[in-house]
């Protein structure tokens, strides 16, 4: 290892981490993470795909291919397959794959829009066969669980001081891209100091201004995790033990760093299988209200119109806004829990469909919306559903919908599905993609795809996947 001229803690966390990803190997996996991970690299490419009408996913191809210096390269782009470099690509991917807020939560983040990008990409640049990519994505996303909770804030943290949420995420693509290029462990654990070095800061900015330039975080991020692998690949002198020196890394997000995170359970325990998938295309903490709502109006056979309000208790932090004039963005609409209800009531059927510049000022859609009321209990903040979620469960929420006659329809839910403890089943997997994928590619193309993800295993050359995505 090389010299530190600042002292390190007596500890060796990072190198045992580099040491756990370069020595994960496919049969050692459990049959359940390895299925775990299928589905999520199905649904993860489906969100992509459902991107497509998105008018910021045609941007983010644009400026893919132009840092590329125009098209070529080794690594397909989910949309239409147009060929990249596998840096290339990954931006691409990693943008459309948060686009619509569709694909995962974490603990804290969205780590599959990393992990899953960056290492399609080098699998297919460097055509390595599908056992090597799962081995990837399962280095990725632990790595991220591990490396994301060490550095959680602390109980007295202030959110208008800038969450570092997209910092972590490089992590995620990192580990994966490092994996399948066979580092060494040294490598290994220089590629997480490359990672520090490339990682977006924390900041409020997206949060104070609700802009949908947050999509590009994720393609950064996958893009950026790739560059770190390579950089470690060629070689660079030092810059080991990231994360065991103070202030290299973790004091600079939190006060509370809890290292031991960074190591937990790395000989038998898979947090990956806690990340939750969201069911539906908007941030995790819409998820569970506009489940209700849509459980409710199926068993009651409720027609919108006759609705007089619907009120959301306890509400959340930040995500009861209602803008009576039009919404300005992907974000704002997305983060919003009386937009997506009221898009929901409008148009049940998922997708893009809920986000375009019609619907945003849509008055069918603002009269719902404005029906969507905060119920009387003490908000919960942000935070304090993190700690909710991290601890395992999930923030109870109770619907109340109050018809126009006085009826009265209520449910309570704290665990909605894709929620780790009511997760999709493989057949609810396959038909959620086929809706996502049915934005973007034909029904015959779809099964192709679904057959080819859910056999990964078998796969030869992950190049294969090129002809599956052109159009």
């Amino acid at each position: 290892m090389g010299k530190k001229y600042f002292a390190a803690n007596d500890t060796q966390y990072t190198q045992n981490l580099a040491d756990y990803v370069a020595d994960i190997k496919y049969e050692n996996i459990p049959e359940e993470v390895i299925e775990r991970v299928k589905m999520l690299t199905l649904h993860t490419l489906g969100v992509a795909l459902a991107a497509k009408p998105i008018e910021l996913s045609a941007s983010a191809l644009e400026v893919a291919e132009a840092v590329n210096g125009g098209p070529g390269g080794e690594s397909s782009v989910w949309l239409g397959g147009q060929k990249l470099s596998m840096a290339g690509a990954a931006f691409a991917n990693g943008t459309l794959a948060d686009m619509l807020d569709w694909e995962d939560c974490a603990w804290a983040g969205h780590p599959n829009a990393g992990a899953i990008p960056a290492a399609m990409a080098v699998a297919e640049g460097l055509k390595k066969d599908g056992r090597a990519y799962l081995e990837a994505v399962v280095a990725g996303l632990e790595v991220y669980q591990r490396v994301s909770m060490a550095v959680q804030p602390a109980d007295d943290f202030d959110h208008n001081q800038g969450w570092a949420l997209g910092n972590w995420q490089i992590f995620a693509a990192s580990a994966a891209a490092a994996k399948l290029m066979g580092l060494t462990k040294e490598q290994m654990n220089q590629t997480f100091g490359l990672s520090v070095l490339y990682a977006k800061m924390p900041s409020n900015l997206q949060q104070a201004t609700m802009s949908n330039a947050y999509h590009y975080e994720y393609g950064l991020a996958a893009q950026n995790g790739i560059i770190a692998a390579l950089c470690a690949e060629k070689g660079v002198a030092n810059l080991t033990d990231c994360f065991d020196i103070p202030y290299a890394y973790c004091e600079q997000l939190t006060k509370a760093v809890d290292r031991s995170w960074l190591n937990r359970g790395i000989e038998d325990t898979y947090y990956l299988m806690d990340i939750l998938v969201k069911h539906w295309p908007a941030n995790m903490w819409v998820q569970t209200p506009l489940e209700l709502v849509n459980l409710l109006v199926k068993e009651n056979n409720i027609n919108a119109e006759d609705i007089e309000e619907i009120i959301v208790n306890p509400p959340t932090q930040y995500r009861m806004h209602f803008n009576a004039d039009g919404f300005e963005s992907l974000m704002e609409a997305q983060f919003s829990i009386p937009y997506v209800i009221a898009a929901s009531l409008l148009d049940p059927e998922p997708g893009p469909n809920w986000y375009t510049e019609e619907k945003f000022k849509d008055p069918r859609l603002l009269t719902y919306g404005g029906k969507v009321k905060a119920g009387p209990d003490k908000e919960h903040t942000l935070l304090e559903c993190f700690h909710i979620y991290q601890s395992g469960s999930h923030p109870e929420k109770t619907v109340t919908i109050r018809m126009k006659d006085g009826t009265v329809y209520e449910k309570t839910q704290r665990t909605h599905k894709g929620h780790p403890l009511d997760m999709l089943t493989r057949e609810e997997f396959c038909d959620l993609f086929r809706r996502e994928a049915s934005f973007a590619m034909t029904p015959e193309q779809t099964e192709k795809v679904i057959n080819f993800v859910l056999n990964l295993e078998k796969a030869e050359d992950m190049s294969e996947i090129h002809e599956l995505l052109a159009v």
